[in-house]
């Protein structure tokens, strides 16, 4: 890759309706945005080869890391080493926006899943791994 990887980052997060866009991948890292609709989450996981560092640009929502529960809002930054047990609930009336660091990555170079049934589906058929390379 050459030249410089420039994001206003609140600003595209804010834009995207999408619940997962990945928009950066590396060879260690990815950059993802993800909106999470009122009501919605992203569901109890653990990644057990990545950490990942979440930083939440709007609304409200509640995390859960390893068994530990917090309010998150506009501002807050949240990492979840490997291994870790978490989900993250829009606990508000509006869109819950973050976006997130993977370390090494996680998801396929570009992909955009519009809805978390679109992004789970495509994790079941194998049409969502990272980069091997």
């Amino acid at each position: 890759m050459t030249g410089m990887a420039h994001f206003t980052i609140a600003t595209v997060a804010e834009r995207s309706a999408d619940f997962r866009r990945v928009l950066w991948t590396g060879k260690h890292t990815q950059l993802v945005i993800m909106t999470i609709p009122p009501g919605g989450e992203i569901g109890m996981e653990t990644h057990n080869h990545n950490d990942q560092i979440l930083t939440f640009v709007s609304g409200t929502g509640e995390a859960t890391v390893g068994g530990d529960r917090r309010t998150v809002a506009q501002g807050d930054l949240v990492i979840v080493p490997a291994g870790t047990e978490h989900n993250f609930v829009n606990t508000g009336a509006n869109p819950l926006v973050l976006y997130t660091v993977y370390g090494p990555p996680d998801h396929a170079d570009g992909v955009v899943h519009a809805t978390k049934e679109e992004a789970d589906a495509a994790e079941a058929a194998g049409q969502d791994d990272p980069p091997t390379s």
